[in-house]
């Protein structure tokens, strides 16, 4: 790979606003420009800025998809991703345009992994219920069976996807008293899956149909769109709930929303959705449902770590090297 320091700065669009250190940063080493309205660009207006940069900087709400690359005519070479997930990137376009794609893994994994934990807590003991109860005036005071909850504790938790983030919800789980088993497409080593007590099934929906709590921790991918909908809600046991803080459209919507409806799962507990940022309404009335707006990596200390991920990226790119988040192999 040829270097690039002998160039002029390169030319970064980043398409929303980011903390303010980091915009700071990017001033400093980068030609950048700063969406200062923080409006999400529509498809053309991503084409245009991609058309104009040598390095796009995108995050979940921009969809980069091959007409965006193919509006770029050439100039645009890397796309550092704000973020770890990479679904809203048409990848095999991007290799074809001959653009280089980056992410931000490892820096949120323990946020979000205490924000999957947050929710297995809120949904069996009814947090976010008594919080609006207390809030609309309407609690008449404690009684031995008001807003009666399950404990955790004893509990089987079925992790789906037993990545960085997957398994430090294990060991947080653990903590609490709660059994681990997991589906992953891989079997962790011996060691690792001893460490954290886990019981790997290889049958997703053997798993689904024996396990009282239920995260989705993996990407979202061809593979798993909709892993999550009618035939597996069928077979879940009617007292189980199901947390996912990874992505919307692995969970069938309409199909959680008869589950719940029906009674043939508890609850749920969601951080993301199949069309953020709408909400289906029925998900909006159903009780037992913990609805929060993708915030799962929502803190100063992840924003600030993803922001120095996307700036070691771009300098490493510039100077001629392989960055070291790399999404897309075989790159010379």
């Amino acid at each position: 790979m040829a270097s690039r320091s002998a160039r002029s700065r390169p030319k970064v669009i980043v398409t929303r606003r980011l903390p303010q250190a980091v915009e700071a940063r990017m001033a400093e080493l980068f030609d950048v420009e700063l969406n200062l309205s923080d409006t999400p660009m529509s498809e053309a207006a991503l084409a245009d800025a991609a058309s104009r940069c040598d390095v796009l900087v995108p995050t979940v709400t921009d969809r980069i998809d091959a007409a965006v690359f193919a509006g770029a005519g050439g100039r645009l070479k890397l796309c550092a991703n704000f973020g770890v997930g990479v679904d809203h990137i048409d990848l095999a376009a991007a290799r074809a345009a001959e653009v280089m794609v980056t992410n931000t893994p490892g820096v949120l994994t323990d946020d979000t992994a205490d924000m999957v934990m947050a929710l297995i807590l809120s949904v069996p003991r009814r947090l976010a219920e008594g919080e609006k109860l207390v809030r609309a005036g309407e609690w008449q005071g404690w009684s031995p069976t008001g807003m009666l909850g399950h404990r955790i504790t004893g509990k089987r938790l079925g992790i789906v996807g037993m990545g960085r983030i997957g398994r430090a919800v294990a060991t947080r789980a653990r903590a609490f008293g709660l059994t681990i088993h997991y589906h992953n497409r891989h079997r962790l080593p011996d060691a690792l899956e001893q460490d954290i007590e886990a019981t790997w099934w290889d049958n997703l929906d053997a798993m689904l149909a024996r396990v009282d709590i239920i995260t989705l921790n993996c990407p979202h991918t061809p593979e798993t769109h909709h892993l999550i909908g009618a035939s597996q809600f069928a077979i879940m046991q009617r007292h189980a709930y199901i947390i996912n803080a990874a992505r919307g459209e692995i969970v069938e919507t309409n199909a959680l929303c008869e589950a719940l409806a029906a009674g043939r799962i508890a609850g749920a507990g969601l951080d993301v959705f199949e069309q953020e940022p709408a909400v289906d309404p029925r998900l909006l009335a159903a009780p037992g449902v913990v609805l929060l707006p993708h915030m799962g990596s929502a803190t100063f200390e992840g924003r600030q770590a993803m922001g120095e991920k996307v700036i070691a990226n771009i300098r490493v790119w510039h100077d001629g090297h392989r960055p070291p988040d790399q999404v897309l192999e075989g790159w010379a």
